[in-house]
């Protein structure tokens, strides 16, 4: 079927780090700090009709420099689950942040999808004011605007029906036009977070992440995902968190999961 996809995780990079590092103001929870990982994913959606790769990840060299670890370069994690970048036809940037755009031009022939308010926002005014600047890499934002000119960006609006059982969300909070995804597979709906929700955490403790635009926004969409997640045969994906790799079933340890509901190899 044509409106049923394949949801995989991949992961591409790691770092260590802390909760005071993680969580906006942590100290007002009267907690001890404790280390934390973080993972780097890129999502691919697909199916016999099409393929469709969800952010881009960093490059290593960008990850050298920020301290990030590469598990795998992104070229060779496509290679490893069977994707040519070049046949994509179809690329997603969920948000404009560093660990979502490198390797844009691993896809030179891909229609790019991204929020309006997100490309208006990191081609303004406030863009490289230290605040936001320092979660971007500006070489990475002038591919974006290089591909724009080309007439390759499509520019989004709230909702968007990607293609057949595939729906993008803008809900804002961590950047301006943060995107998330709600993907039909054949056991039931993946609502894809991308960085509306790094770690399950934030959901079930209602703990906004450090790096936020719009903090009212950002609780408004840890309320659509929570009731999204709460319908019948639906499964949320973080867009950080380590428990992704425990929690679905596995395409290779360590490195990638399919996503779906009812195959979780464990709750956690």
């Amino acid at each position: 079927m044509d409106d049923t996809y394949e949801v995989l995780a991949v992961r591409f990079a790691t770092r260590e780090t802390v909760a005071s590092q993680v969580y906006l103001n942590y100290h007002v929870y009267g907690e001890p700090d404790r280390p934390l990982r973080m993972d780097y994913y890129f999502w691919v959606l697909r199916n016999e009709e099409r393929t469709i790769v969800v952010d881009t990840g960093f490059t290593p060299e960008v990850g050298e420099r920020r301290g990030r670890t590469i598990t795998c370069p992104v070229p060779e994690a496509l290679s490893r689950i069977g994707v040519d970048p070049a046949t994509v036809d179809r690329l997603v940037i969920t948000h404009a942040h560093y660990d979502h755009t490198g390797n844009v031009d691993l896809f030179p022939h891909a229609e790019i999808l991204i929020s309006a308010n997100e490309l208006d926002f990191w081609t303004g005014p406030y863009a490289e004011r230290v605040q936001f600047g320092h979660s971007a890499e500006f070489p990475d934002i002038a591919d974006l605007v290089k591909a724009d000119e080309q007439g390759r960006v499509k520019r989004l609006p709230e909702r968007y029906d990607l293609a057949p059982g595939i729906e993008l969300r803008e809900v804002g909070g961590h950047t301006p036009g943060q995107l998330i995804a709600l993907v039909r597979t054949d056991s039931g709906t993946v609502v894809l977070a991308s960085d509306a929700l790094h770690y399950y955490e934030e959901l079930e403790r209602d703990r906004p992440f450090v790096v936020v635009a719009d903090l009212a926004a950002m609780y408004r969409g840890f309320d659509e995902l929570a009731t999204l997640a709460a319908a019948p045969d639906t499964t949320l994906l973080a867009g950080h968190d380590p428990l992704v790799l425990d929690r679905f079933e596995p395409v290779e340890d360590g490195f990638a999961v399919r996503v779906s509901p009812g195959t979780e190899r464990k709750q956690v």
